[in-house]
């Protein structure tokens, strides 16, 4: 079982930046792939960005464009760095794990998933 639990979230003015922190609670992190995702208000769920198992490869949302910056390390921990934010950015961000083989940015194929953490872009 992977227990994930994000932080880091919170209010800033457009133009500014944040980092989101997930902790996980499993002896073998370095084996999932993880992912970040994010859900505004009436809308589904979609894929921020992803790294592999190992930290080596990195894939990201094309609205993303180059602001944000997903990456682990070998306490457990995934962070998502995030510059230039925007109103549109807002929502509630997901960090999740991956436990099998599926493609890295369906939330479908994510078995673990953290409780998010709000963040918010005023205008």
């Amino acid at each position: 079982q992977v227990q994930l639990v994000e932080s880091g979230g919170g209010l800033v003015q457009a133009g500014g930046s944040l980092r989101l922190s997930c902790a996980a609670s499993v002896r073998t992190f370095n084996k999932y792939p993880m992912a970040w995702f994010r859900q505004a208000p009436g809308q589904d769920r979609e894929f921020v960005a992803g790294i592999t198992s190992g930290g080596s490869n990195t894939y990201v949302a094309t609205f993303v464009k180059g602001r944000f910056t997903i990456s682990r390390d070998n306490d457990k921990n995934l962070y998502l760095e995030m510059h230039t934010l925007q109103p549109e950015d807002t929502a509630v961000y997901y960090c999740a794990a991956r436990a099998g083989a599926g493609s890295r940015s369906s939330q479908y194929d994510y078995s673990y998933w953290g409780q998010g953490t709000q963040v918010t872009v005023s205008s």
